[in-house]
C-alpha cells in the first residue's frame, strides 16, 4: 500500500489531476497484496491463451496497446502504471470499486480518465464475469485507446451520455444488475440469494417500459465500446472490451453463427442480455464512423433540444432531471407535469419531491432540497404588458411593472397566467433577474389555482422557455448532500476464503519453483496434493503441465496429468478454454 501511495505522489497523469472532487469520491486505493497467487494465475492464463488469438483477430492497436498502456501478460497490472502510460495519450486511469453509477462512469470518460475496477474475477469465472473486474477494464478497454479516433469516440461518448435522461426503471435495473453481479462473483454468496435476484431480473426484463435516452445510449455502448467489431464485414476485427476480456465469447464471436450487421444509429433498437452470448454483433468501418453515429444521436437528445419533447421525456422518466430555462435557471427534481396556457404554450412546470434551483450547475444559495422538499412550480412566458420575459428586464423596466422589493405586484403573462404577491426578494445573476421571491402569493390560470398564499413564499422562476433538459440534478454534491473526501479508502475484495487458503499456498509454491528454475520433479508432490485434496482444480494442473510437458524423465507423470486435465474438458463451459491452453503448450 505504501508503495502505491509513493507512486501516486511521484506521478499522476494530467487528466487524473484535473478530476473534480465529486469523481474522486468514487475512487479507491488498489491494494496489490489482496491479489492471491490464484488470482495471478487466472490473469496469466487468460492473457496467455488470448494474446495469440487477439494478435490475429483483434484491432491492430491491441497488441501494441497492451505494452503502451502498461499491461503485462504475466501479472495483474498496477493502475498507477497504467495512469502513467495513458498520460502519453492525454488520458489517465484511476482505481474504482466494481460497479459505479453509469453517470459517474460517463463523466470519468468525458474527462479522459479510464475507471479501472480493481477486483479480480475468481478462477470459477475465468471465461467471463458480469461484474466489472481488472481483466475487463484494463486489458479490455485500455489497449485500443492507443488509437486516437477510438480515444476521441470514447471521451465524446462519455461527455454526451452524462447528460442522458435515465428512467426510474433504468436506475432500478442498474442496481439489480450490480447486486446480481456481486453475488455471482462472491465466492461466499448463497445460491438461494442468486436464484431470488435472477428471478427479479427476469421479471424486470419482461416489463414493457419506455426506452430512455440512457437506455438507448447503453445499447450503443454495448454494441460498440463493449461488443464492437471493426473493419470488413466479412472479416472484421475485435475492439469491444467485453469481447477482449471474454475468453470464450471472443473465440466464438467471429464465427458465422454470430450475425454481423453494419453499424448504424439503428443499433439502439437492438436490446441485449448480459447473461448470454450475443447472437449478433455490429461492425463499424472505422472509429470515425462511430463518432458520426454518436453525433447523429446527440441531435435528438433533450439536453440539446429542450422544449416540449424534452419535458415529455423528463415526465416519462419518473426520475430526477434538470430543466434549463433560457435565463440560465436550472430546476432539478422529478417533473410531474406541465401546463399549457390559452395560447397552447407551456406556462407552468410542476415538480414533486425534493427540488433544487441552480445556475451553471451550482446550487443557488438558499434554494436546495431543504428549501424545496415538497415540490416546486415554475412559471414560463412573456409578460403581456411589456412583451418580454422577466429575465430580460433591466432595473428601469422592473420598476415600470411594479416589481419593487416590499411592494405588492400583479404580473400578467401572455396566455392567461397571473401571479400576485408581495415582493420579498429579487435574485439576480449578472444583473439579470433569475428568481423573484413573493409572499402572500397566488398563481392562477383561468379559474385554476396553481399556488396558494397559505403555502408560504413562492419563488417565481424567470424565463420564457426551456432550452435544455438533462438527466440528474444540476449540482450533484448539494442535491445528495455528500461531501467528497480526497482520502482514498480501500474497498477491494479478496477472493481468498476457507476453501482456497491451502490451495493458494500450492499456487504460491509453483510460482516459487518457477522463479527458482527448480527441477521438474519438485512439481510431482504438489500434483499429488492436487489429485487428492483439490480434484476440481484444473488451472494449477495446467501450469504444472506446461513446465513438465517436455521432460522425458517424467513421461508417466505427464501422461497421467494429461488424462486428469482431459476430464475437465467434459464440462462444456470450460472445454474450449482448456483446449486452447493445451494447444499452446503442446504445439510450441
Amino acid at each position: 500500500i505504501l508503495y502505491n501511495k509513493l507512486k501516486i505522489t511521484l506521478f499522476m497523469s494530467t487528466a487524473r489531476k484535473n478530476l473534480p472532487q465529486r469523481l474522486l469520491y468514487h475512487t479507491v486505493s488498489q491494494d496489490y497484496s489482496l491479489y492471491t497467487n490464484i488470482d495471478q494465475a487466472v490473469w496469466r492464463y487468460i492473457m496467455k491463451i488470448s494474446y495469440p488469438f487477439f494478435k490475429d483477430n483483434a484491432h491492430e492497436k491491441y497488441v501494441d496497446g497492451l505494452d503502451l498502456m502498461g499491461i503485462s501478460i504475466n501479472k495483474i497490472p498496477l493502475v498507477d502504471d497504467m495512469d502513467k502510460k495513458l498520460d502519453n495519450y492525454s488520458w489517465g486511469a484511476v482505481a474504482v470499486k466494481g460497479f459505479i453509477p453509469p453517470i459517474v462512469f460517463m463523466e470519468f470518460l468525458s474527462k479522459k480518465v479510464l475507471p479501472i475496477a480493481v477486483d479480480m474475477r475468481t478462477h470459477h469465472h475465468i471465461n467471463y464475469t458480469p461484474a466489472p473486474d481488472i481483466v475487463h477494464e484494463s486489458s479490455g478497454h485500455a489497449p485500443i485507446i492507443a488509437d486516437p479516433d477510438y480515444a476521441e469516440y470514447l471521451s465524446a461518448y462519455g461527455e454526451i451520455s452524462r447528460y442522458a435522461i435515465e428512467s426510474k426503471y433504468d436506475s432500478e435495473l442498474y442496481e439489480l444488475i450490480r447486486e446480481m453481479s456481486d453475488i455471482k462473483e462472491n465466492p461466499n454468496s448463497k445460491i438461494e440469494d442468486l436464484k431470488k435476484i435472477e428471478k427479479r431480473f427476469e421479471q424486470m426484463n419482461k416489463e414493457n417500459v419506455w426506452l430512455s435516452e440512457a437506455a438507448e445510449l447503453a445499447r450503443m455502448n454495448w454494441w460498440t465500446i463493449e461488443y464492437g467489431l471493426v473493419g470488413d464485414l466479412k472479416n472484421p476485427k475485435i475492439y469491444g472490451a467485453g469481447l477482449l476480456s471474454s475468453v470464450s465469447e471472443s473465440n466464438d464471436c467471429l464465427k458465422s453463427k454470430v450475425k454481423k450487421i453494419p453499424i448504424s444509429i439503428d443499433c439502439i433498437k437492438t436490446g441485449y442480455n448480459i447473461t448470454e452470448p450475443q447472437p449478433q454483433l455490429f461492425v463499424t468501418k472505422n472509429f470515425k464512423e462511430l463518432k458520426q453515429i454518436l453525433y447523429e444521436y446527440k441531435k435528438t437528445m433533450a439536453y440539446i433540444n429542450g422544449g416540449e419533447n424534452g419535458l415529455n421525456k423528463a415526465i416519462l422518466s419518473k426520475n430526477i432531471t434538470t430543466s434549463v430555462y433560457d435565463s440560465g435557471l436550472q430546476v432539478s427534481g422529478i417533473l410531474d407535469k406541465f401546463i399549457k396556457d390559452n395560447n397552447d404554450k407551456i406556462t407552468y412546470l410542476q415538480f414533486v419531491g425534493n427540488v433544487q434551483l441552480s445556475n451553471n450547475e451550482i446550487q443557488i444559495k438558499g434554494h436546495g432540497t431543504d428549501k424545496h422538499p415538497n415540490g416546486y412550480g415554475g412559471a414560463l412566458g412573456l409578460l403581456s404588458d411589456i412583451g418580454l420575459p422577466l429575465h430580460q428586464l433591466n432595473s428601469k423596466q422592473l420598476k415600470q411593472i411594479g416589481l419593487i422589493k416590499n411592494t405588492n405586484v400583479k404580473l400578467k403573462f401572455d396566455g392567461g397566467l397571473i401571479i400576485e404577491g408581495r415582493v420579498k426578494n429579487i435574485h439576480k445573476i449578472n444583473n439579470s433577474p433569475i428568481l423573484v421571491s413573493l409572499d402572500q402569493c397566488e398563481v392562477r390560470l383561468n379559474n385554476k389555482q396553481l399556488y396558494k398564499p397559505e403555502w408560504g413564499t413562492y419563488d417565481l422562476s424567470c424565463g420564457n422557455k426551456i432550452i435544455s433538459v438533462f438527466g440528474g440534478p444540476a449540482d450533484w454534491n448539494k442535491f445528495y448532500n455528500y461531501t467528497p473526501s480526497l482520502e482514498k479508502s480501500i474497498h477491494q475484495s479478496s477472493n481468498l476464503n476457507a476453501d482456497t487458503i491451502d490451495l493458494n499456498i500450492l499456487y504460491g509454491k509453483v510460482k516459487t519453483l518457477k522463479m527458482d528454475n527448480a527441477d521438474n520433479d519438485n512439481y510431482i508432490p504438489i500434483l499429488e496434493k492436487l489429485y487428492t485434496n483439490y480434484p476440481n482444480d484444473w488451472l494449477l494442473c495446467m501450469e504444472i503441465y506446461e513446465k513438465i510437458y517436455n521432460d522425458n524423465l517424467l513421461k508417466n507423470e505427464v501422461k497421467h496429468l494429461r488424462a486428469h486435465i482431459n476430464k475437465f474438458s467434459e464440462n462444456e463451459l470450460i472445454a474450449d478454454t482448456i483446449r486452447r491452453g493445451l494447444d499452446l503448450i503442446e504445439k510450441n
